[in-house]
């Protein structure tokens, strides 16, 4: 596979002479974001130009390209988005060079209307077209006008773009784009376009080759993965999916998400429960416990038969760690829908739970129906579901203190880990785990992010574990030699390749990863 990527940049004073251009990319929403950033990233070092850090003699004090990847799910994002471009149009007027484009689910939505809200804006750019966003920033800088270019379908898969993953040890790999569903609240389809599956051979092949470069854990990303295989028509693709992933050398560890609980089959629960490496962990939207708010909702699913997905795959695996997306406040929303929901969460006892408060979304059916539940209503019901979603996870994780668990070493996701001097890891059942990293003579371990330990759990919170009990044992490991790589052979050049990706992994998620909740 082999293409002409356009060359860097050249705006006139955006760069001081004798350096390279800058870039910053600014994510919001979804894993689908996340990844899209990744190939954002991936063509622009592509084109020339290296991240911008901030520090460094002759460095100015702001990137030459910001790029806005966006979201149109959580509230208020358009609001952030302008107030965003408001602070940077002042620092883009006093140095004219400098390039501003504003891309993703946002973008593909509002198109002309963020130029005319935002003058200084040089380029926007759709959901179907990121790999356009060299070319369109040239093109603004040689025509001295905004570029808009939105398209409405999918015309390459972003697989086959140049990637930059942000670590060495875990990846994100998308098996479709797109959404076959019509659910009242959400606009994702609208903006995604219509689920297109990838064959797959290539998802293997991209797999395979991650492992190649180190990679022990993927994550196979879709709006709706579960029904991966619609396009080319095989109900049971996604489950010979993950079968087919065990077969893969070298591959500790297979995630996905996020599945639709209509799509959800007991093939894939089998396909789960007897491939070693397909992980104890389940994310799936309930978004309602209420039947009738189910309906009002477009779910094709009610409250029995998304119980009934729960006890099958608890009794295949008894250890799985199950968490879901559920929002409080949709139109017409009874007290006893609510309460039915609370139920729902009683009998599931997720392991965790992203909850929002609905709003509307311009575009959506549900933002034109009647019974609005009053804010203060949707904000008392959100508190009471929080309280008990917080109250069973941390009950749920209680019961884990004094087992060992075997954690994957991770790189940034715990916030605190400087000033507590711990490191963190995934636990196989995705729950985060803070431990101290010394031996039984207190003396300091030496792991990497992407090597493999065991710890004891010697303290439970409703949102992690904790282990300050020595280290039981460490296991290096390629991901651990390919971070360390990275990380301190800084003159290997850039992790961009063409078409299929080198090392990488997913960015930590933001704290809300139900935005684009299916």
């Amino acid at each position: 596979m082999s293409a002409t990527l356009p060359t860097a940049v050249p705006a006139a004073s955006a760069a001081a002479p004798g350096r390279p251009r800058t870039y910053e990319v600014r994510t919001y929403g979804c894993q689908m974001n996340v990844h899209d950033s990744e190939r954002l990233t991936g063509l622009l070092e592509g084109a020339g130009l290296v991240a911008y850090d901030g520090s460094g003699e002759g460095h100015a004090d702001h990137a030459d390209v910001v790029v806005f990847n966006t979201c149109a799910v959580r509230e208020n994002a358009d609001n952030k988005l302008y107030g965003n471009l408001g602070h940077l149009a002042p620092v883009k007027a006093a140095n004219p060079g400098m390039q501003i484009a504003v891309g993703g689910c946002l973008a593909q939505k509002d198109r002309g209307e963020i130029t005319r809200r935002a003058p200084w804006v040089d380029v926007v750019f759709g959901t179907h077209n990121i790999g356009s966003l060299p070319v369109l920033l040239e093109r603004a800088r040689v025509q001295e006008e905004a570029q808009v270019e939105i398209l409405e379908s999918l015309e390459v898969f972003p697989s086959t773009l140049p990637t930059k993953r942000e670590s060495a040890y875990a990846a994100w790999v998308s098996i479709s784009v797109g959404c076959n569903n019509t659910c009242t609240f959400c606009i994702v389809p609208a903006l995604r376009g219509k689920e297109k599956d990838r064959r797959p051979g290539e998802i293997l092949a991209e797999i395979e080759a991650l492992v190649a470069e180190g990679v022990t854990e993927v994550t196979l990303l879709g709006q709706n993965v579960n029904s991966y295989g619609v396009e080319f028509g095989d109900r049971l693709a996604f489950g010979k999916l993950l079968r087919a992933c065990g077969e893969i050398e070298g591959l500790e560890r297979v995630r996905f998400t996020s599945p639709h609980p209509k799509d959800f089959t007991d093939d894939v629960i089998a396909a789960m429960a007897e491939t070693p490496n397909v992980m104890p962990q389940l994310h799936m939207p309930l978004q309602s416990g209420s039947d009738k708010v189910l309906k009002d909702m477009r779910r094709s699913y009610r409250q029995e038969k998304y119980l009934g997905i729960i006890e099958r795959v608890r009794a295949a695996m008894p250890e799985a760690a199950i968490t879901t997306d559920i929002i409080v406040g949709f139109p017409g929303e009874t007290e006893e829908d609510f309460l039915e929901t609370m139920k729902v969460v009683e009998r599931a006892r997720f392991s965790g739970a992203f909850t929002f408060q609905y709003s509307k979304r311009p575009g959506t059916p549900a933002a034109v129906l009647e019974e609005q539940v009053p804010r203060d209503v949707v904000q008392d019901r959100y508190e009471r579901l929080v309280a008990l979603v917080n109250d069973i996870a941390w009950d749920e994780n209680k019961r884990l203190v004094g087992s060992t668990l075997e954690l994957l070493v991770a790189e940034g996701e715990g916030r605190k880990d400087a000033a507590t001097h711990r490191l963190s890891g995934r636990a196989r059942d995705n729950r985060l785990v803070h431990f101290t990293a010394v031996d039984e003579a207190g003396r300091p371990v030496d792991v990497r992010p992407g090597d493999m330990v065991g710890v004891e759990v010697t303290y439970a919170a409703p949102h992690h574990l904790v282990s300050d009990a020595p280290v039981r044992s460490v296991r290096r490991t390629r991901a651990g030699d390919a971070w360390e790589l990275r990380t301190f052979a800084p003159d290997r050049g850039p992790e961009v390749m063409l078409g299929l990706p080198t090392v990488g992994a997913p960015a930590p998620l933001p704290e809300s990863t139900g935005g684009c909740a299916l």
